[in-house]
């Protein structure tokens, strides 16, 4: 059996020339979830639509459950759920009908997982109401109840927190953690809410004009986004001596350039500032640095003027 739920090797999708999808090669394991990150037309949702079966790819190959061959990834499709761009679902009908008719099409017997999912989604109580008069949130929630109608092994959610309120928002984070962490579910999310993302993924896919470009962990993430003091001085040989002699710290970097990154007294920035002058340190710079995820985004694809 295959370590990994799906691997895709130099994958790409080619409309009248233009490369949506360039060679992207990937690879997700189970129980983790997966921050799709990418600006507007970047190749995120026709990525996600290759590996759903929605779009055939120009050449490349994917792999799904350890299976290649086109029929048997076509059965293995049947453990995933997916909500790509917009949410499947019928504007005249009810939340309750849009379960059954989904429920019934897949073929799943089961008729109380249409209320324990409404429930879940917290919209049972929308009763005779048609979706077309539901808000978008509530559009995107009862999107989220469908794909889980068949207890999927491997979840693709297209912003799926997308006009949802931060409750929502929360609640959501709350339901897909809880699904990675207690099925063992793998997860593959994309949002354009940065911050939120970074509260939920495990594992960050950053894609830019169809390719990928970089691939880390949330720990290797926070390892480049690390907060720190950024000094620099005349003297770094004096600089980094008081450091350790005075502020009794060795958790610091000196970079290519002499400045040091101090990761320490983070919130003490005084402290370190009165240190070096008593000590007659000649400070030419004293200033808060680091990063978020948007920060690193933005670096990843080059600046502000390109997201």
């Amino acid at each position: 059996m295959s370590e990994y739920i799906l691997k895709t090797t130099n994958l790409t999708k080619t409309y009248k020339g233009y490369h949506a999808v360039n060679n992207v090669s990937i690879a997700l394991e189970p129980g983790k979830i997966y921050g799709l990150v990418g600006r507007n037309g970047a190749g995120k949702s026709t990525l996600m639509r290759l590996i759903a079966g929605l779009s055939y790819p120009s050449s490349g190959e994917i792999e799904l459950f350890g299976h290649t061959q086109e029929s048997e990834i076509q059965i293995e499709r049947r453990r995933m759920g997916c909500m790509i761009e917009s949410p499947s679902i019928n504007l005249s009908m009810t939340a309750k009908e849009n379960m059954r008719l989904h429920r019934i099409i897949r073929g799943i017997p089961n008729e109380e997982i249409e209320d324990e999912l409404l429930t879940l989604l917290d919209i049972s109580n929308t009763a005779k109401k048609k979706v077309k008069n539901f808000s978008l949130g509530m559009k995107q929630r009862l999107g989220i109840a469908i794909t889980l109608l068949n207890n999927p092994e491997f979840l693709i959610l297209d912003e799926p927190i997308n006009g949802l309120d931060p409750l929502g928002v929360v609640e959501i984070r709350k339901l897909l953690i809880k699904l990675c962490d207690e099925k063992n579910m793998t997860i593959l999310i994309s949002s354009h809410n940065l911050p939120e993302m970074y509260q939920l993924a495990t594992d960050y896919i950053f894609i830019n004009k169809g390719e990928i470009i970089e691939t880390l962990t949330l720990e290797e993430l926070d390892e480049h986004c690390k907060h720190y003091l950024l000094l620099q001085s005349t003297d770094v040989c004096k600089l980094v001596n008081v450091i350790e002699r005075k502020l009794n710290t060795t958790n610091f970097k000196v970079m290519p350039d002499n400045s040091v990154q101090l990761f320490d007294y983070i919130d003490d920035k005084e402290l370190v500032g009165k240190t070096l002058f008593e000590n007659e340190v000649a400070v030419t710079n004293l200033s808060n640095e680091g990063g978020t995820l948007e920060d690193y985004f933005i670096s990843m694809v080059g600046g502000i003027d390109n997201v």
